[in-house]
């Protein structure tokens, strides 16, 4: 009897054994991944060792990185942990909320000290340097704003407001600010977000290019005058894959295709490519999909339209403005799009080459907070 006792006590140990040399030897035999589908990002490589490195202590956090991105299963393990935090009632997972109605909502993290004023104070300087230029800025809020009826109880309200309400006060006096919140909340119902990913949806941009209109004196075009088409249903987006939150409806992804349709070129300059669409259909095959507009981030992209109006607009923004932006082609001769992620050039020199007079400023309330790259608009 004693001896079948001691073999049950010694069963888990074995058994725990068993398991820890399995995963030692999946990482062992496992190739190193470059890049995750599912978190949609690029992972941790082996990090190159230097003795300075290992004293300072970066080669013992880029390596602990490096063992958490390569770890075998990590997917599956990812999703493990989440489905078992939603048993217990957790609705927030990295940031992201699980909200009412399957959707996941980004929590809005406040700048930190200094670092608005910074950007703040760049914008100053842009503006000072470039006085012939007309400027609209556009600070979209986010879900978590617009949808507060779909936040857990729990979920702290009111901060991204109050950040955006700062941001209007402090730009310049000569910028003027399009605001979209009411009209994005008048929509709120009419899905103007993904659930599974942070941008608008296509219908969020429009209800926002109106507003835009009215700032700008243009005359707007109406809805009817579009062709919607939904080209997936199979959208997981990057909330999807940052919260590990998994048991959630993919999303649809609409296009608004003029009825009328005239013709334009698209370039993305520094890759020296040239497109007659500002649709990438080939994106939709890949994780993701919301790369369909203006085929994801460049550094700088040309749209030559068919309006012989000697309009030149700059956008300078983040992903947001890439569903926004075929609205504006019916307006514009000539449109300037720069992502400061990844522009590197002098933007008033930009303007005085292209002989631009009007300029919008588009981005989301978490990523104009969040993103240091808008410091340098003034270098």
């Amino acid at each position: 009897m004693d001896k079948f006792e001691n073999v049950n006590k010694k069963t888990p140990a074995v058994l725990l054994l068993l398991f820890i040399g399995i995963i030692l030897a999946l990482n062992l035999a496992a190739p190193d991944r470059t890049f995750s589908e599912t978190e949609n990002r690029m992972l941790k490589q082996m990090p190159h060792f230097t003795f300075a490195s290992l004293l300072s202590g970066d080669f013992t956090s880029d390596f602990e990185a490096y063992v958490s991105d390569q770890f075998a299963l990590r997917d599956l393990w990812i999703g493990a942990k989440t489905d078992a935090d939603r048993a217990m009632g957790k609705k927030e997972s990295n940031g992201v909320y699980l909200g009412k109605g399957g959707y996941l909502i980004q929590k809005f993290v406040p700048p930190a000290e200094g670092d608005l004023e910074a950007k703040m104070q760049a914008i100053h300087a842009f503006d000072q340097a470039t006085p012939g230029l007309r400027k609209y800025a556009m600070i979209v809020p986010t879900a978590a704003a617009v949808l507060q009826d779909k936040l857990p109880k729990y979920a702290e309200t009111g901060v991204e407001e109050a950040y955006v309400g700062l941001i209007r006060e402090k730009l310049p006096a000569g910028i003027r600010f399009v605001d979209v919140f009411p009209a994005l909340y008048a929509e709120r119902e009419q899905s103007v977000f993904y659930k599974t990913d942070h941008h608008w949806t296509t219908k969020g941009a429009f209800a926002a290019y109106l507003e835009l209109c009215k700032e700008m004196g243009l005359n707007p075009q109406k809805e009817e005058e579009f062709q919607i088409r939904q080209v997936t249903d199979a959208f997981f987006g990057s909330l999807y894959s940052k919260s590990g939150f998994r048991h959630v409806k993919p999303d649809p992804i609409q296009l608004y295709l003029p009825k009328h349709p005239e013709a334009y070129t698209v370039s993305y300059v520094d890759e020296g490519l040239t497109t007659d669409s500002l649709y990438a259909m080939d994106q939709l095959q890949k994780k993701d999909k919301y790369a369909v507009f203006l085929n994801g981030n460049h550094a700088l992209i040309r749209i030559q339209t068919g309006q012989k109006n000697g309009r030149k607009l700059l956008v300078v923004k983040d992903s947001y403005a890439n569903s926004f932006i075929p609205f504006l082609l019916r307006h514009f001769g000539e449109i300037d799009v720069v992502d400061f992620r990844y522009y590197e050039d002098d933007l008033a020199a930009l303007v005085k080459e292209r002989g631009i007079r009007e300029m919008l400023l588009l981005y989301n309330a978490i990523t104009f907070c969040e993103d240091p790259s808008i410091k340098h608009i003034s270098e």
